[in-house]
């Protein structure tokens, strides 16, 4: 028995622990990660604020599962203008969320700083003034994508098919709730 233990071991047994773990990493993609969701007010890979606002650049942008081109595509819009909430950053990939809560990540060059409100809900007025009983100048169907000109407290400015007009804030999804408050 002491003989077999004297012996020298042969220097393959030796590096076979190492090799198998360096098989097992090639076989691995290397692609990175996305950061650990952080708190809510805070400034990303950019040095802008998250959350905040854009909209889509191009009439095709891919959303995949993590922040880079090894990720699948999850999904792709087709709707440019359509505003998206950043709500996280990881290089040049910013993890977007849509109008319905659907979250994915894109390429920044994908993105407009241009500010677009998309109208929730059912059928709102648009109005001559920021005030109830102001003229409607038309009427806009959930879903329909504006320009975001300004807001106030209670209302926000919007350009709709070359029209200019109010619409309640909570009428709107585009705007964070601590933005333009007067």
């Amino acid at each position: 028995m002491r003989a077999l233990l004297s012996r020298p071991i042969p220097l393959l047994l030796l590096l076979l622990p190492a090799l198998l773990a360096g098989a097992a990493a090639a076989q691995q993609p290397a692609t990175p990660q996305p950061p650990p969701a952080a708190a809510q007010h805070r400034t990303g890979a950019s040095g802008l604020p998250l959350p905040r606002f854009a909209s889509l650049a191009s009439s095709e942008v891919n959303v995949r599962t993590g922040p880079g081109k090894d990720y699948p595509i999850h999904w792709v819009y087709t709707r440019p203008g359509l505003p998206v909430r950043i709500v996280d950053e990881y290089d040049v990939w910013r993890l977007v969320e849509d109008p319905d809560g659907d979250k994915g990540w894109t390429h920044s060059s994908l993105l407009s700083l241009r500010r677009t409100v998309v109208v929730k809900g059912g059928t709102q007025a648009m109005r001559r003034s920021a005030d109830a009983n102001s003229a409607v100048i038309l009427r806009a169907e959930a879903g329909v994508v504006g320009e975001l000109l300004n807001c106030d407290h209670a209302w926000c400015r919007v350009e709709i098919d070359g029209r200019r007009g109010w619409l309640p804030r909570d009428a709107v999804w585009g705007v964070l709730a601590s933005e333009w408050q007067n």
